[in-house]
């Protein structure tokens, strides 16, 4: 870049915490882990039943994982300052909303890096999971409620499709019964009219049989498509391979 432009440089807005309400004041960088010392922007020190302003209370820490940063799992433990109305005795805290969803324990953009992840890049939950340095299930919880906000919820996420390829295999054999993931792949045409495989979902099944409420909802995605093929997804995989090729 022969005239790039340069600014003052800003750990919040390399670490994207502006977009958050956040802004750092402190860190600890250790060699397998990052913890970013935050505070809220908004002081939001305005009662919010009687409308008088509130004393302060002192803080409290909401630690939430974040984005990793140098190839290490970054914390951030942001101080939440609390309040109290002198009038009607009500105590509330800043509101971070902006940076995590209720009771969270991923920000909202490392709830984002979680979905990308294995939706673009096919990393695993486990994967994802210590890149974030939270649990398993944990992370799981916070790619599906983004999956579910993010993708399930568009309702043109499905234009242009032509092939969806369904299959069904088992990933846990135990005493108590086996376990079964149903996994749909959605072939999209490419720029060139090839076809590639964009998109796939998987769904735990207790039993072999797919619940009601999902194949509700798959006919309502055929009913979206022009000419609906289903197909199974080996089958649909191998088109795709032999278009690219």
């Amino acid at each position: 870049m022969l005239n790039a432009t340069f600014t003052a440089p800003d750990l919040d807005t390399f670490s994207q915490l502006d977009r958050l309400g956040l802004t750092v004041t402190g860190q600890l960088i250790e060699p397998h882990r990052s913890v970013l010392e935050c505070r809220v922007l908004e002081p939001d020190n305005w009662c919010h039943g009687c409308g008088q302003q509130g004393v302060s209370r002192g803080t409290v820490i909401r630690r939430l994982a974040h984005v990793p940063l140098g190839w290490r799992p970054t914390t951030l433990q942001v101080r939440v300052r609390r309040y109290r109305c002198p009038d009607c005795r009500s105590v509330w805290r800043q509101d971070t909303s902006t940076a995590a969803e209720p009771r969270a324990v991923l920000s909202r953009h490392a709830a984002l890096w979680a979905l990308k992840g294995v939706v673009i890049d096919r990393l695993s939950v486990a994967r994802i999971a210590t890149g974030l340095a939270v649990a398993w299930n944990t992370a799981n919880d916070a790619i599906l409620a983004t999956g579910q906000q993010l993708l399930i919820n568009d309702p043109t996420r499905l234009d242009g499709v032509r092939v969806i390829g369904v299959d069904e295999y088992v990933w846990s054999h135990t005493r108590r019964g086996s376990k079964y993931v149903t996994v749909i792949i959605v072939i999209r045409p490419g720029n060139n009219g090839d076809s590639e495989a964009t998109e796939r979902t998987s769904l735990s099944c207790p039993k072999r049989s797919i619940p009601s409420s999902f194949v509700n909802e798959q006919c309502a995605w055929s009913a979206t498509l022009s000419k609906p093929t289903l197909v199974p997804a080996a089958a649909s995989s191998a088109a795709s391979v032999t278009s690219s090729a």
